[in-house]
This record gives structure tokens, C-alpha cells and sequence, in this order.
């Protein structure tokens, strides 16, 4: 049965399997990959301080780069094994609003097609609503109908498709 679960530096191996299964250039939306170290995070320190810095990023005592937005991150998984993450943007600035929305979701390409982005959503409109927020707003490109679905599954209401630096997006509104 899957959980959600904040990000654990135990779940290592899993989570570079999972990375293994994906395209050159994929992208990961709901990751936090931008907080990630260079070269890269198959040094287990490595990966345990990107965690910390992913676990951190939901504390609003702590400054942010500039352009960035505190959030709650969380990794879908199965017992041991991980099988995606999303994360919920606590507010929107000038690009979220645009391109990116509250929350972004992604899910290991050999768990996909079992409702697992559908469940994780649907946990974290819950918790969104926790956070004080009435509405959120949830964007995928507009060629990604398993995430269009997705969205409206969780009754998203689609507000206009635009094109943004990300290419064009799909934008949908969720009253909490």
C-alpha cells in the first residue's frame, strides 16, 4: 500500500533505481531537484544533504534563493521502495503562477498506470488545505494527458492552455 512519506536518505538506492528507469533529460517535477548538488547525488553524503536541504525548504525561518517559494516535499513510496515524489509550493510567485502551480508530481516510469499520482494529489489537496489555501493551482504540459487526467480526477477545472518558458501548459484551478 502506498504512503507518503517526507524524504529519507534511507530510501538511497531506491531512489537513484528510480532515476535509472528515466530518459536522458526527463524531467522530475516535484523532486526538488534544483536543490541537488553538482555533480550529482550518487555519493551517499551527497544525497543525505540534498534530503536535509529538501526537508528544509518547508522551514519559513530559513531564507530562499532568490525566485524561489518555501515548500513541503514528500516521496510516494511502498515500503522500501520509492516511487515518485510531489510537492506543494506554499504560494505562487510571478513564475509559479505562470508555469509551474502549487504542487508538481512525478512518478517512476514502472509505477505508473496504478493511480498512484491521482492518490498523491488527492493527499495533498488535504494537506494544502492545511496550509491555509483555498484554491491551488496545478499545470502539465499540454501533450501529458495521463497528468491532464490527473488534474481533473482531482477536479481540476481547466483555465486556459498558454505558452510559457516551459513550452505550453495546461493550467487548472482546484477549489479546496
Amino acid at each position: 500500500m502506498p504512503q507518503l512519506i517526507t524524504p529519507t536518505p534511507r530510501l538511497h538506492a531506491s531512489w537513484l533505481e528510480a532515476g535509472a528507469e528515466l530518459e536522458p533529460g526527463d524531467h522530475q517535477d516535484g523532486g526538488g531537484l534544483w536543490l541537488a548538488p553538482e555533480p550529482g547525488l550518487a555519493a551517499p553524503e551527497d544525497f543525505a544533504a540534498w534530503v536535509r536541504l529538501l526537508r528544509e525548504q518547508s522551514d519559513h525561518t530559513r531564507p530562499l534563493p532568490e525566485g524561489r517559494v518555501h515548500a513541503t516535499h514528500w516521496w510516494i513510496v511502498e515500503g522500501d521502495t520509492y516511487l515518485g515524489a510531489i510537492d506543494l509550493r506554499h504560494e505562487l510567485n510571478d513564475f509559479l503562477l505562470r508555469a509551474g502551480g502549487h504542487i508538481g508530481y512525478n512518478v517512476r516510469p514502472s509505477a505508473r498506470r496504478r493511480g498512484l499520482a491521482t492518490w498523491a494529489l488527492g493527499a495533498v489537496l488535504a494537506e494544502a488545505r492545511v496550509f491555509g489555501l483555498d484554491r491551488v493551482l496545478l499545470t502539465c504540459s499540454d501533450g501529458n494527458t495521463p497528468s491532464a487526467r490527473t488534474i481533473e480526477r482531482n477536479g481540476g477545472v481547466l483555465e486556459d492552455v498558454r505558452e510559457t518558458e516551459l513550452g505550453l501548459k495546461r493550467r487548472y484551478w482546484i477549489e479546496l
